[in-house]
């Protein structure tokens, strides 16, 4: 249960930071900045689920997808939103490929929505730890 709590923190800590460079001014390090971000927000968000699965539900899961859409299964997300879920995994998988002008603002321009949906999702579990 510890473990649980310490990583649902880690989401919280983690979406500030996201929110926080998305207020920025946009350039080249802020755009950088924020894919950073958005990956390890994203790693947190992923994991916590996977872990309150785990303890809470019994339902083992091993990929972010799975994780999505057992989430889905059990009435957090809706089928739209489980949608956006893993076109956002997508995303994140992408993130290496940073490196590319086109793949970069891509993923930025989308980063804003992602963070639209995984706070409120990282919210419904406040009552729930």
């Amino acid at each position: 249960m510890e473990r649980l709590k310490s990583r649902y923190v880690d989401v919280l800590k983690s979406l500030n930071t996201l929110d926080e460079i998305l207020k920025g001014s946009f350039s080249i390090i802020v755009r950088d900045a924020a894919i950073q971000r958005f990956q390890y927000t994203f790693e947190a968000l992923w994991k916590f689920l996977k872990q309150y699965l785990q303890e809470k539900e019994g339902k083992i899961c091993n990929s972010p997808k799975s994780v999505f859409r057992e989430i889905f299964s059990i009435g957090f997300l809706t089928e739209e939103e489980t949608v956006k879920c893993l076109k956002m995994t997508d995303d994140r998988n992408d993130t290496v490929h940073t490196y590319k002008e086109e793949v970069a603002k891509a993923i930025y321009g989308r980063i804003s929505d992602y963070f639209a949906l995984m706070k409120p999702l990282a919210e419904k579990f406040k009552t729930k730890i």
